[in-house]
């Protein structure tokens, strides 16, 4: 059992004791600049009492404690934990733990979903971004920030994406869209009732339709001509926030950005060469 696991199961621990362990775990960030005089006067205990701590752990005293607690603090930082996505963290969590937390969280969720990526569905999905004659973007809340962003990205190498809910606008885009045309929905729970209706009337006018949703069974997928499933991990509604989806999704479509960049790398590295040389001459930025 590692020594902060041992602070936290407080097995055989004193009222007294269990005090000072809970400031440790709390403050574990701190506690290793502190001299014992420090750590006593935080925790309303003694000096003695603080060393019979240490020789509970194993420690000779309260240096070598330090020494160990630095340690594993430390390595900690390069350990990949499992994180509920739905709750990252506690109330009770300091901020270094928060943040490591959050850390673990991103990197586990980009890890399942790579997974989850298959070659193909990569392929198909770039094949029909980059053969469309417009690129519309369905989503709401969170989910439309990261179609934003993805659009953002699009400037740049001269694509022009729409955010197709813009301005309430959602029906009269729709029904601009034509078969040269493609749509992407992103939608984590993929059960929305006015995209299923939307979807339905795009499939029978034969436009490409892509999906990104954590729920590939559902009938928005199915009427799609691709879906690309992320890890379904949240609760519909009972959580902190929609970390990991979001997560899930910023990646994605960061992947395909990436794909479709590289298929031209030479010329969209020519042409913002070009445009850093029209903003440096023009004063622009």
């Amino acid at each position: 059992m590692t020594l902060l696991h041992k602070l936290e199961h407080k097995q055989g621990f004193t009222d007294t004791e269990k005090r000072i362990a809970d400031f440790i775990l709390i403050n574990q960030e701190d506690v290793p600049n502190m001299f014992i005089q420090e750590l006593a006067e935080n925790t309303f205990t003694s000096h003695s009492a603080i060393i019979r701590l240490t020789q509970k752990l194993g420690f000779s005293g309260y240096r070598n404690f330090k020494v160990a607690l630095i340690h594993e603090i430390q390595s900690n930082k390069h350990t990949i934990a499992h994180v509920d996505p739905n709750f990252p963290f506690l109330p009770t969590d300091s901020s270094i733990n928060i943040a490591k937390k959050m850390a673990d969280l991103t990197i586990e969720t980009i890890r399942k979903t790579l997974v989850k990526l298959e070659r193909n569905q990569l392929n198909k999905a770039v094949d029909l971004i980059r053969s469309s004659k417009r690129i519309f973007l369905f989503g709401n809340g969170d989910s439309q920030i990261r179609a934003r962003s993805f659009q953002n990205k699009f400037i740049k190498i001269n694509k022009q994406l729409i955010i197709a809910d813009e301005y309430g606008e959602t029906t009269w885009n729709s029904l601009s869209m034509d078969q040269l045309d493609c749509a992407i929905f992103i939608s984590y729970a993929g059960n929305s009732a006015s995209y299923t209706k939307i979807i339905k009337y795009l499939a029978s006018m034969k436009i490409p339709l892509i999906m990104l949703t954590g729920n590939s069974e559902s009938t928005m997928s199915k009427l799609c001509n691709l879906t690309i499933e992320v890890p379904h991990d949240e609760y519909d509604f009972f959580k902190v926030g929609t970390f990991s989806s979001q997560i899930s999704f910023e990646y994605i479509l960061d992947t395909l950005f990436s794909i479709i960049y590289a298929k031209e790398y030479t010329s969209n590295l020519n042409d913002l060469k070009k445009k850093e040389e029209a903003i440096k001459k023009w004063d622009l930025l």
